[in-house]
């Protein structure tokens, strides 16, 4: 990790720089594989699903019998953890359900807003080196709270044809019965665009690799809407003199371990925190089934050293991490800086791993800086907002004097008249 001890502001910008891809070169791939999938659906999927994933598919659909099958394999203990984060996930966004409420603007004008459910939705769980069986539950739960009455659910299988059990223990837990075993951008085509068996969806929604998030902005161009613009997962701890240095090199670690292009950021009030995180990521990064991937996504992460807390939260706040930690005895009072992020965790007891299972937040968050200006997944993104008016002939005659001059102003007869008619 390179240390950098109180940059310039001139210099945060390129300090705090995301991983670079060689984006016209991706888009090239990506955009072969989704017209080849738009024009030859079934087939086209089954084609790449032999090349990248190295599996020959008879059929795309997961059937009743692997579910039940699935199901019997999955371990009771993580059956009751599961349970666990399941309640949990499921309080916190019902409890973001909103009531109606109709509000009187003008004597005879009532405007008021109702959500409805998104009809059709696709959920890309990531399968490969970690199968995200979590994801599911962070994605499923909302829409079928939602009340979406079509859910997709696409995650690749292995070599075999098979699904990972948990991932189909979830799915069934949930609710979810529609679920194909294809991943990679032939899975966002499929339910883009739809294909024999696939149905097409109005909003996809899922973390991918640097594959899968580009074929979600580039079907997003041609109409299919989807959760946010997202790339490698990352992290940014705030530590001070209050830290404990082997809980922080904890969180640096969970999050390095998820790929090899994650990035993890240390924003310290002293070079002493900084050396003592150190010395217990070296420690415990030995331990880790995953050290050779976390290990390099460390070589290209960040500490900085900052002289107070409140040039620590603008740099923090320029970052807009997709996960900030703030650890200190002072968090609470620290979120008062805040004003860029996807989630927060305060305090020594609040791992970001808690958020990515089982506290009840949502763990489908922004990244690469667009939580400067998007939320992360809650049940609002299964939903449209729809706005109703009821006006009564007093309600326009209160107000028709208002549009008249506007209309006109505008120039815009046939609007005046669309009042002026109804006096």
């Amino acid at each position: 990790m390179k240390i950098f001890i109180n940059p310039l502001r001139s210099e945060w910008r390129q300090l705090l720089q995301r991983p670079v891809f060689d984006t016209l070169s991706l888009e090239k791939i990506v955009t072969i594989i989704l017209e080849d999938v738009k024009l030859n659906g079934d087939a086209a999927v089954k084609k790449y699903a032999a090349q990248f994933d190295g599996v020959e598919l008879a059929n795309l659909k997961v059937t009743e019998k692997e579910i039940e099958d699935a199901v019997a394999l999955v371990d009771d203990n993580l059956k009751e953890a599961i349970a666990i984060a399941k309640n949990n996930i499921l309080k916190f966004h019902e409890a973001q359900k909103e009531t109606i409420t109709k509000i009187e603007t003008t004597s005879g004008v009532v405007c008021w807003r109702k959500s409805v459910a998104i009809e059709k939705v696709g959920l890309y769980i990531p399968g490969g080196t970690a199968p995200l069986f979590s994801t599911l539950l962070m994605l499923g739960i909302p829409a079928m709270l939602a009340g979406c009455k079509e859910i997709v659910v696409c995650t690749p299988s292995d070599k075999n044809g098979k699904i990972n059990s948990v991932i189909l223990y979830v799915a069934n837990l949930i609710g979810i019965k529609n679920i194909y075993k294809i991943g990679g951008v032939q899975a966002i085509g499929a339910m883009a665009f739809g294909t024999e068996s696939i149905s097409k969806v109005y909003k996809i929604f899922g973390p991918g690799n640097q594959y899968v998030t580009c074929a979600k902005q580039l079907i997003n161009k041609e109409g299919t809407a989807i959760d946010m613009p997202a790339g490698p997962s990352e992290v940014a701890v705030y530590a001070d003199e209050s830290s404990n240095a082997a809980f922080v090199a904890a969180d640096l670690l969970s999050q390095a371990e998820h790929g090899t292009d994650s990035q993890v950021i240390l924003v310290a009030t002293s070079i002493e925190i900084v050396e003592a995180v150190k010395i217990e990521i070296e420690k415990q990064l030995s331990f880790l089934s995953r050290k050779e991937i976390a290990a390099k996504a460390l070589a290209n992460s960040r500490v900085i050293v900052m002289k107070n807390a409140d040039e620590a939260f603008d740099l923090l706040n320029e970052y807009a991490a997709e996960h900030l930690i703030i650890a200190s005895d002072n968090a609470l009072a620290l979120t008062e800086k805040v004003i860029n992020a996807g989630s927060v965790f305060l305090g020594h007891y609040s791992p970001e791993s808690a958020g990515d299972y089982a506290s009840g937040t949502n763990h489908t968050l922004p990244t690469n800086g667009y939580a400067k200006a998007y939320s992360g997944v809650s049940l609002d993104s299964f939903v449209k907002k729809i706005t109703f008016q009821e006006i009564t002939k007093e309600g326009i005659n209160n107000i028709v004097n208002a549009i008249e001059l506007m209309a006109a102003a505008e120039g815009l007869d046939a609007h005046k008249n669309a009042v002026t008619i109804r006096k």
